[in-house]
């Protein structure tokens, strides 16, 4: 360009490209998986004692590895082979119940769909049942005739019941009688007496008891000689 024109100037911007590099913890091992500094053939050694079941021994360990006894016990000792088989069993127990709670609550769960179906539908029968009621009740009045009131009162009562069961709350009421019994404090018992004007019964006065003056001896009786 010219002398006194206007100059374009490029400027080239440079992309850095920034690598993150992020670490992630490894999960903790179970106590029956390998560990950390446990090697292939001490591992190998615990599976086959943990597959022993309740019959295993560090000597069906030592035959069935080919190994010395003493390298066994070493492993056993070193990587608490028992510990680690009481770890997996609590492990299965726990898998078990956690499996058993997820089918009682799936069980709940469709259980609860089906009564809230059926609740539904029983509020909805109670309500055709009170339409058809106040249908009839119209037309009868329309008419200028009586209804009959033993068949209006059966299909009310039905229908109440309805919406009672499908809100969850008693139909019936039943009534419990409770028998309380118990003794009366003798002063209540005097003061109803004279309330309703029975006797009152006398008192029991029980005999006096005479006590013998301590430090006394006993009376001396003469006691005359027979002769034959």
């Amino acid at each position: 360009m010219g002398s006194g024109g206007s100059s374009l100037t490029a400027v080239g911007l440079r992309n850095t490209n920034m690598t993150m590099t992020v670490t992630t913890k490894p999960e903790k091992a179970l106590p029956f998986e390998q560990q950390p500094r446990e090697g292939n053939k001490p591992y190998e050694a615990f599976r086959v004692y943990l597959e022993l079941g309740p019959e295993r021994s560090l000597e069906a360990v030592r035959v069935k590895c080919g190994k010395c006894a003493r390298l066994i016990q070493r492993w056993s000792g070193k990587f608490d082979w028992p510990g680690r088989v009481k770890a997996y069993h609590a492990h299965l127990a726990e898998v078990e119940r956690k499996a058993i709670e997820s089918m009682a609550i799936e069980k709940a769960v469709e259980w609860a769909n089906m009564h809230e179906a059926l609740k539904r539908q029983m509020w909805r029968k109670a309500e055709e049942a009170i339409a058809m009621f106040e249908k009839a009740q119209a037309e009868w009045l329309a008419k200028g005739r009586l209804p009959g009131w033993e068949g209006m009162a059966r299909m009310l009562e039905l229908a109440f019941k309805l919406k009672q069961m499908a809100a969850g709350l008693p139909t019936e009421v039943k009534e419990v009688n409770t028998h309380v019994t118990g003794t009366i404090d003798v002063e209540w018992e005097i003061a109803l007496r004279k309330a309703y004007g029975q006797a009152v019964p006398a008192p029991i006065v029980s005999p006096p008891v005479t006590v013998a003056p301590a430090n006394t001896e006993p009376p001396v009786v003469d006691v005359e000689e027979v002769k034959p």
